[in-house]
């Protein structure tokens, strides 16, 4: 949304956009307002392995093995969802660098396809994707954190709803605090995760040594033939493998990111695959299929045959990891916000930095006030059963994007530059793996259309309608403008 201002706020208006400056030369020390280029490789890899290895690792392989049918197959679409993360992320990296902008997906798309289908994207993420995403891993932090003080019944509903908007909160606050200790506290969240993967692998080989490897005989027994069940089946690992594509959204504050992107890339994605199918064969080593299916929490079932008097360990563990994964969540998709500010897709003062710590501040509060919202409702679970399937519609979009800009911008810079077949082979995955379930799930398909089409009249409203009235235009220039008192914000230099 463009806020503008009347003509005698023309001349305030000319180098800051919609937003009254303040004096610049004595609050910035004459350097560039800009956020910094804080995150080096291990920063990188640290931000990737703590998107992806959150809690889905520890809690829901058992959504693989239902579907899968089989203990043979689940472990074949643990796999293959890493072989698909790895060539998209691969796709990803070519984007990342031809296109080094924060956004990712927002970027790519409005690169090749323009304003309204990034605005469609960047609708869908930041009021359903992003704070509904923020919600459930609080809630998951929560449950953990709370389970060892209720060992016999179920902790209290508002309890786990305090913790985690209390772990919202201070999140939030840390990242507008500082980049570089959030970052920093990634490679602390990255040991803690790999620790408890660790557990969970060691005590597998244990068991395995000690006949554990009976849990495998007649490992196709009951395999699944239905083709959407197949792919409804690769849903929860692709699910366990979300935040491939996260460190994209940061691409500006990468050092060095032509060489750093691809490296991160290379390291973290085969390092998840390994331990996501070794801890998948560690828990079927414990546990019957039939155990790992009638658990909501799979690891701490299994820390709880392996380590005896250890096993309350292990909810610490995984809360932890659920807490690093919110925390690298909102540092990254808070940048997807700012972007689109900066674009003028949203409100100019979502678009600021602050002058101290060149944090994005404005947008990083908002997007935790939304994710504060969604605590509110209990049904948000079914709301990303909506949105899940549009999600997976512009990653689509995205990788399409990259063949797009093939075609039509032959000459563009590309540092990286994958072979043409792994874009088109992840591009037939995909779309194998969207459009075949659609009989299995019609309505969460036609919600997330539904929801997505809402997005359309609002740009055509906000973006698409040039002659604004002027107390429309006044009233958001009068948001921009607390705002920018409210966080001592300023707008970001353009590049010479």
């Amino acid at each position: 949304m463009e806020p503008g201002g009347s003509s005698s706020e023309d001349g305030k208006q000319k180098r800051y956009g919609n937003i009254e400056p303040v004096d610049k030369k004595e609050e910035t020390s004459d350097e560039k307002v800009k956020m910094k280029k804080e995150l080096g490789l291990l920063e990188g890899v640290a931000i990737i392995l703590g998107i992806i290895i959150g809690s889905g690792i520890f809690i829901s392989p058992k959504g693989v093995l239902k579907e899968a049918g089989s203990v043979g197959l689940s472990l074949v679409v643990w796999c293959l969802c890493g072989f698909l993360s790895m060539i998209g992320a691969l796709c990803y990296a070519e984007l990342g660098t031809s296109i080094p902008k924060s956004g990712a997906d927002y970027a790519y798309i409005g690169e090749a396809f323009g304003s309204l289908p990034s605005f469609l994207y960047l609708w869908d993420s930041v009021f359903i994707f992003v704070p509904a995403t923020n919600a459930i891993m609080g809630l998951t932090v929560a449950n953990y954190l709370a389970q060892p003080f209720f060992p016999a019944c179920n902790p209290p509903d508002i309890a786990l709803r305090l913790i985690a908007a209390i772990c919202i909160t201070g999140l939030t606050w840390l990242n507008c605090w500082s980049t570089r200790v959030t970052s920093k506290l990634q490679n602390v969240f990255m040991v803690t995760k790999l620790l408890a993967i660790g557990l969970v692998i060691v005590g597998g080989i244990i068991a395995l040594a000690n006949g554990g490897s009976a849990m495998f005989e007649n490992a196709w027994e009951g395999t699944a033939t239905d083709p959407g069940q197949i792919a409804v089946s690769f849903y929860s690992g692709i699910f366990s493998y979300a935040g491939w594509n996260y460190l994209n959204f940061m691409t500006e504050e990468l050092k060095d990111p032509y060489t750093n992107l691809p490296r991160a890339i290379y390291i973290s994605l085969p390092l998840v695959t390994l331990v996501y199918v070794l801890a998948n064969v560690s828990y079927l080593a414990v546990l019957s299929p039939s155990a790992m299916l009638s658990s909501d929490a799979i690891a701490v079932t299994f820390a709880s045959k392996v380590f005896g008097y250890f096993a309350p360990v292990m909810p610490a563990l995984i809360a932890i990891s659920a807490l690093g994964g919110l925390s690298c969540h909102i540092m990254t998709s808070s940048r997807l916000c700012f972007v689109g500010a900066r674009n003028g897709h949203f409100p100019d003062c979502l678009s600021l930095v602050t002058k101290d710590r060149l944090t994005p501040a404005p947008a990083l509060v908002f997007l935790g006030v939304l994710s504060l919202g969604y605590l509110c409702t209990s049904d948000i679970y079914r709301l990303i059963d909506y949105a899940s399937f549009v999600e997976s519609m512009f990653i689509l979009l995205s990788v399409a994007s990259l063949l797009y800009l093939r075609y039509t911008h032959p000459d563009l810079p590309r540092p990286i530059k994958v072979s043409l077949g792994i874009p088109i082979l992840f591009l037939l995955i995909c779309t194998f793996l969207v459009f075949l379930p659609l009989y299995v799930r019609p309505i969460e398909v036609g919600m997330g259309l539904l929801i997505t089409a809402c997005g359309v009249p609002v740009y055509m409203l906000c973006i698409g309608w040039k002659d604004k009235p002027k107390w429309f235009k006044r009233s958001l220039y009068k948001l921009g403008f607390a705002s920018q008192k409210m966080f001592m914000g300023l707008k970001e230099d353009k590049d010479d």
